[in-house]
């Protein structure tokens, strides 16, 4: 408009001379901007109830991602049809199956409602929203399986599997190792290769979860897992038992070719790659072996060299027997 110099607002005459208006703007600012949203209604916020905030936490959880009431979201869950399918074959303890409305079978989804069918297992009909909710957002494809918390052992009954079965002992313990791959992996190997049960700590360390078990397949329901308050005291009473600690490290004493002690009652005690064995883990060990291999400077993950180092006490043990 002419006169205003191209400038907001209308033109305020006043005893100083006109002068140009701020269009409302100065008045709007003072209004302010009502009252502070609640913390749910807050995106950012660790309790924002609307969706993943900007850094990544989900409703009901805290920034490490654990639901409130300490239960990791997803982690009761196997999810995916041939998770589902092979937990179900193998005896998996469920409590139910949620199937999404409208699913587009296959021979996999028939035989899961089969089998779950035969085991009496709960099915409920849920929608892809409740289930990517249930899941965490993993890859589902439409079905999912709700586990039971774990009944932990105790170090007397992975003792008692041991006598049972007229064997030495031979148990893993795991120090510091918090990936459920790698603890689904060594259970498979612990199954493998004759292992009678694992023990982790109740702090720091990983838990038998649903990621596990979809890892570990069937070998989760064959090997034992006790879960104890302090690793090193537990390692500490084995060996007041009679047993043998080796750690597993690398720069170890002997190689897992030379171990005079693999034939004996054996806890092998694993740490995480990288780190390895903690400081007072390795001074209870009777003996630290390491893996030979070719380049010093490679590193192994733990569920590999744990794997090796069981293969190389089971051919021990064989070699004692056919003596």
């Amino acid at each position: 408009m002419a006169g205003n110099g191209g400038r907001r607002g209308a033109i305020r005459r006043t005893k100083k001379g006109a002068t140009t208006g701020s269009g409302g703007v100065r008045r709007r600012a003072l209004e302010g901007r009502g009252p502070t949203p609640k913390a749910t209604d807050r995106p950012g916020h660790k309790a924002y109830a609307g969706g993943s905030s900007s850094s990544g936490a989900r409703a009901g959880t805290g920034r490490d991602g654990r639901a409130r009431g300490g239960k990791v979201p997803g982690s009761d869950q196997v999810a995916g049809r041939n998770a589902v399918l092979e937990a179900l074959r193998e005896d998996v303890p469920v409590t139910a199956l949620s199937v999404m409305v409208r699913i587009e079978s296959d021979d996999r989804v028939r035989e899961i409602l089969r089998l779950a069918q035969a085991r009496s297992v709960p099915v409920q009909e849920v929608t892809r929203t409740d289930l990517d909710r249930m899941t965490d957002h993993a890859v589902h494809q439409g079905v999912s399986l709700t586990i039971p918390p774990y009944e932990y052992a105790d170090l007397d009954e992975l003792l008692q599997i041991a006598s049972d079965a007229f064997d030495a002992p031979l148990l893993i313990a795991l120090d510091g190792i918090t990936d459920p791959r790698n603890l689904g992996a060594i259970l498979r190997s612990a199954g493998a290769f004759g292992a009678h049960g694992v023990i982790l700590p109740e702090r720091r360390s990983v838990s038998m979860t649903a990621s596990v078990w979809k890892v570990a397949a069937g070998a989760a329901g064959r090997v034992r897992v006790a879960q104890v308050t302090n690793l090193n005291r537990a390692i500490a009473d084995l060996k007041a038992q009679g047993l043998f600690a080796l750690g597993l490290d690398a720069g170890g004493e002997v190689t897992t070719r030379s171990m005079d002690l693999a034939a004996e009652p054996v806890v092998l005690v694993i740490g995480a790659e990288g780190k390895g064995l903690s400081r007072l883990a390795r001074e209870l060990c009777d003996q630290v072996v390491s893996i030979p291999m070719e380049s010093a400077t490679e590193s192994l993950n733990a569920s590999v060299a744990a794997a090796i180092a069981l293969y190389e006490v089971a051919g021990a043990r064989a070699a004692v027997g056919r003596r």
